[in-house]
């Protein structure tokens, strides 16, 4: 399959392009976006009583521009044609409604960009939406994308790895809800009347991830002393090598959710678990795909390698020392995948520099997928509390919990009356506090994960030293 790029040929006086951000309409709507921001509330209405509203003519008109240049870009897009219609139609009833709670759904149900995964498919984006990891708000938000759908990706997903609702993206352009640390256009995020029966489709941005990958790696690298073979020097020297793993990684992430043993709701949507529980899961998924990679380098898959590396720098270097403490269960995933390797010496910390054992590292990862996996298998025949118990069994043997915590002492010390999603209330929000390599390593990097808010592939990313 060759890359395909929308382009539109300018007939009679049309202005044209072949990127939609190169479109003349795109800043406009743009502009008119980030005006209309601001005046919305948490749920995306807008109080016309509070201080600094607009009138409703103002708001009105200012939705009439974001309409207008929909339309002016729409052409370039023809495979968005049903959505962008629909999108339309939702604006102007959300105006003609006098911009209450905004619902998008029928704009939603009509944007399918699973249904043609094509490398280099642009895709206009415009929903009243909150940015994971990014803007808790329900704002109006534009985003200019690129499907990132290789031959080779494809051809895995429809032979091994079966997943027709991932999407790989890039981006092109955005408005500030993405001007964040998000990396993923999820439809859950929408505003909408009510959920759907399903969703079909779930985008992530794999350049942001690879880029915010690069340059925490970089620094996390000249910060430890860590000497890097050739192989992994030139993949963090590579955007589009990083990007392609990443997109190879979440794909085979994202499907093990809902693969393997599992002992309960695969997403825990609907569960109170304590954020180790949590935790664990990202890092199953995560080993996951680690394991599978290891099988793809051994069948002469390149990215297998790639991804190999971007699971072990970025789950060691950046989880641990990314957001809060609080329940924090990504950064409690990296934290065990360093300890669990530093314990079986193929990570060594000596003279304040870091030494990785190469020959060993994925034999010694994949162990670990395997003690995560027994948890989850046993964790059948457990009792809720009980696989809790076992779960926190596992994690504490590698990570020192907190002094003050009641879990660590075991079950007499906890209330065993109450039902298990209680006793949740007695989990520190820091259960498992940063081992002193971490909280060094934090104060190094904290800066250089700051910097990483709103990186895109076109970002500079400093060469490795």
């Amino acid at each position: 399959m060759t890359e395909i790029f929308s382009s539109v040929i300018a007939e009679g006086g049309v202005l044209s392009a072949e990127r939609v951000v190169e479109h003349p309409a795109w800043p406009i709507l743009k502009d008119a976006v980030e005006t209309f921001r601001p005046w919305q509330s948490k749920d995306g209405s807008i109080d016309f009583d509070a201080e600094g509203a607009p009138t409703r003519e103002t708001a009105a008109a200012t939705v009439a521009r974001v309409i207008e240049a929909v339309e002016a870009l729409a052409p370039l897009l023809p495979h968005d044609a049903d959505y962008h219609r629909a999108a339309i139609a939702d604006l102007r009833r959300w105006t003609e409604e006098g911009f209450g709670v905004p619902d998008f759904l029928d704009s939603l149900l009509a944007f399918q960009p699973a249904r043609t995964r094509a490398n280099g498919l642009q895709h206009l984006v415009v929903f009243p939406m909150y940015t994971q990891n990014g803007n808790p708000d329900r704002n109006l938000e534009a985003v200019v994308l690129r499907m990132v759908w290789p031959d080779w990706l494809a051809e895995l997903e429809r032979a091994r790895y079966d997943n027709p609702l991932y999407c790989g993206l890039a981006f092109e352009d955005f408005t500030s809800g993405y001007d964040t640390n998000s990396a993923v256009l999820f439809p859950e995020t929408i505003a909408v009347r009510e959920a759907p029966e399903r969703f079909t489709w779930g985008g992530i941005f794999c350049d942001r991830e690879a880029a915010r990958f690069r340059r925490v790696s970089e620094a996390a690298v000249r910060a430890l002393g860590l000497e890097l073979p050739d192989d992994i020097r030139d993949m963090l020297a590579d955007q589009r090598r990083c990007q392609e793993a990443f997109a190879l990684w979440d794909m085979v992430h994202d499907r093990t959710h809902s693969h393997g043993d599992l002992p309960f709701d695969p997403f825990m949507i609907k569960q109170r678990q304590p954020f180790w529980m949590y935790g664990l899961e990202e890092l199953r998924c995560d080993l996951t795909a680690f394991k599978e990679a290891v099988r793809l380098e051994g069948e002469g898959v390149a990215q297998g390698r790639d991804v190999q590396y971007a699971v072990i720098f970025d789950r060691m270097f950046r989880f641990p020392v990314t957001g809060a403490r609080v329940r924090n269960y990504d950064g409690l995933g990296g934290q065990l995948l360093f300890a669990y390797l530093h314990q079986h010496d193929v990570v060594r910390w000596t003279d304040n520099t870091l030494h990785i054992d190469w020959s060993r590292a994925s034999q010694v990862t994949n162990q670990l997928c395997g003690e995560i996996e027994k948890l989850y298998r046993d964790g059948i025949d457990r009792p809720k509390l009980v696989h809790w118990f076992k779960a926190y069994e596992l994690v504490s043997t590698y990570l020192a919990p907190h002094p003050g915590s009641v879990w660590a002492k075991g079950p007499e010390a906890l209330d065993l009356t109450q039902p298990p999603r209680k006793l949740v209330d007695d989990v520190l929000p820091d259960e498992f506090p940063l081992s002193m390599f971490y909280e060094a390593l934090a104060k190094k990097l904290r800066d250089v994960v700051a910097s990483t808010k709103g990186i895109t592939a076109g970002s500079d990313v400093p060469a490795a030293a």
